[in-house]
């Protein structure tokens, strides 16, 4: 990393894993913090969750291969940690005491460590030890439900969005302590637990039940029809369109061409419309699947109506506005995301990809604890390293 990356000077002990963890600690990996990811000797570069997996959240890393469930692999973590301004993991609380590695142990030959642990409900109460994944945490806060369609089981999104959130809040979270111990010269302890993390985002859903007494009706937002997700020409192609007011329904039926059906008296009000909302729904499919989802986005969004269409992996990557402010980068011949945040003086940067397993191990343990040759020898053949 260079001097004009804005965390050029920010060292990060990440032993986490999968997606939540990793996604944090990158976000700040690409804003110049040194990552160093640990990964278990017999375990290189997750393969149970993919190679793509591992790859796409552990780019601009620094990899090393440590068993921290021997002794010789505790002292190294915890000479490791003398030398960072962080640590991040997100096991199950238990298993960073099991190590030694908790934060009162690293406190104490580190005062002003910061210590992020990430877990699916926190490190406290009765459930603390319970694990799981995205799935999981998005069943347990929630969310499951109200992604659902109305009267329909619960039905959680393809991908751990809760995963996003509780990155995002995790690497936020980590930066203002950062910035605590800048003013204060004080480490500290942070607990988030990822299932608080997507409950917090949910709140509109208390609102409503506080207010009225009801559960939100699935994914269907109070007071809009049509709305929904609906089908359009070609295959596995869609459109979301939602309409709210009466001055919305208008404009609708103006952009459609005001068919016989749309000037019927049942879905002149809101409250008519919502009545007969699955009816209207199959009447808007039947327009929709006439028309490319991009000509339907098009004309709605003419009219001033809320209207996207739903893209896939290859829609994105070919999408204008996305092409336009050079969202996708290349790292080593492979499409990735680039960071949304634009630092006008310390911008991202996207300068390797995942490290292959231990593959930084001669500039960790040698560059920066002095270890020997000879030692390294002995490490690798105790399968420490």
């Amino acid at each position: 990393m260079t001097d004009r990356a804005i965390l050029h000077n920010i060292r990060i002990l990440d032993f986490t894993r999968v997606l939540a963890g990793p996604y944090a600690t990158r976000l700040l990996a690409d804003f110049g913090a040194e990552v160093v990811k640990v990964q278990m000797p017999h375990q290189p570069q997750e393969d149970a969750f993919g190679q793509g997996y591992y790859r796409m959240w552990n780019r601009n890393k620094l990899g090393i291969t440590l068993d921290p469930g021997k002794p010789q692999g505790i002292d190294l973590a915890r000479r490791l940690v003398v030398l960072s301004d962080a640590v991040v993991e997100n096991f199950a609380p238990r298993v960073m005491a099991n190590w030694g590695l908790d934060y009162p142990r690293l406190r104490e030959i580190k005062p002003d460590i910061i210590m992020l642990s990430m877990s699916v409900l926190g490190q406290t109460g009765p459930w603390r030890d319970y694990t799981g994944f995205g799935p999981t945490v998005q069943a347990l806060s929630g969310m499951a439900r109200f992604t659902a369609q109305a009267g329909g089981p619960p039905l959680v999104p393809g991908f751990s969005y809760a995963d996003h959130a509780a990155g995002l809040m995790g690497a936020l979270s980590l930066l203002a302590a950062l910035e605590h111990r800048r003013r204060t010269g004080e480490g500290q302890f942070i607990d988030l637990s990822e299932t608080e993390a997507m409950v917090s985002l949910l709140g509109e859903a208390f609102l409503e039940f506080g207010m009225t007494g009801r559960e939100p009706q699935g994914n269907r937002f109070a007071g809009g029809a049509p709305h929904g997700i609906y089908p359009c020409l070609g295959e596995d192609r869609w459109c979301a369109i939602a309409v709210h007011s009466d001055v919305e329904w208008q404009a609708f039926k103006t952009a459609i061409g005001r068919p016989s059906w749309a000037g019927e008296e049942r879905f002149d009000s809101a409250a008519g419309r919502l009545e007969n909302a699955a009816e209207l729904d199959r009447l808007v499919a039947r327009w929709t699947r006439e028309n490319r989802d991009e000509t339907v986005m098009a004309l709605l969004q003419r009219h001033g109506l809320a209207a996207g269409l739903v893209q896939n992996a290859a829609d994105l990557l070919a999408d204008p506005q996305l092409r336009a402010r050079g969202f996708f980068v290349d790292i080593n011949g492979e499409p990735a995301d680039a960071s949304p945040v634009r630092l006008s003086d310390g911008p991202a940067q996207y300068l390797k990809s995942a490290p292959s397993a231990g593959e930084d191990n001669d500039y960790v343990y040698r560059g920066l604890l002095g270890l020997t040759g000879d030692e390294m020898a002995d490490l690798q053949a105790a399968g420490v390293i």
